[in-house]
């Protein structure tokens, strides 16, 4: 029985969950995800979810004018650590990969306007940019709205218009970019379809259990 306040409600309907630890990946994940969206594509500043308190931050005004062509967020209870890094390591051969550290960020593709982020959704993944910043692992997966008229049709990345991915791509390779900057750091070393992305998907939710869960289970036992 859920412990109850002085309201005679249930804590867990007096407070909003934290998006990335307090909500569920979706029990058909990796297969049906659900997405905390930070950014839609008519935002010119950069939002964020402050990992602290989970309200919806901003990050930066956007230096430029490349905005990003989809909606843009996170999978909760996913974290990009060594599990994800050592995946990357094996598919691109390069040595000194290591997680980012943060959540598994997520493109949802619909036809639809959404106004703005900090909002949940729905979607199903149909492939990934495996992207290198620097030195970390920070992949894309990409995703489709589920039931979305027009993109629904659409099971995996080699099926969707060549044009809709290049865009999100020059958007990744591009974001950080500035005039000064002489040689860029972020890299996509491939574009991979459903199956790749579901892997990496469970490779980060087993990231995230153990640093979140396996290390407060240690705690609690000492």
């Amino acid at each position: 029985m859920k412990e109850s306040t002085n309201s005679g409600k249930p804590h867990h309907m007096l407070y909003r969950s934290h998006p990335w630890h307090g909500m569920s990946l979706g029990e058909k994940a990796p297969e049906v995800v659900n997405c905390y969206i930070e950014m839609v594509p008519t935002d010119t500043v950069k939002y964020e979810l402050d990992k602290e308190t989970g309200i919806l931050k901003v990050d930066r005004p956007q230096k430029f004018s490349s905005l990003c062509s989809s909606l843009y967020g996170l999978l909760p209870q996913t974290y990009c650590g060594p599990k994800v890094a050592k995946y990357c390591i094996e598919k691109t051969g390069r040595t000194q990969v290591v997680g980012d550290e943060d959540p598994l960020d997520i493109c949802v593709l619909t036809e639809k306007v959404i106004p703005r982020g900090d909002i949940m959704l729905r979607a199903y993944p149909i492939g990934g940019f495996r992207l290198i910043d620097g030195e970390q692992a920070d992949d894309k997966i990409i995703a489709v709205l589920m039931g979305d008229f027009i993109y629904e049709k659409f099971k995996d990345i080699s099926e969707c218009p060549e044009n809709v991915i290049e865009r999100l791509r020059h958007y990744f390779l591009t974001y950080k970019d500035d005039p000064d900057r002489v040689k860029a750091h972020v890299q996509i070393t491939h574009t991979y379809g459903v199956k790749e992305a579901h892997q990496v998907i469970r490779l980060s939710q087993q990231d995230y259990k153990d640093k979140f869960l396996l290390s407060s289970e240690s705690r609690l036992d000492k």
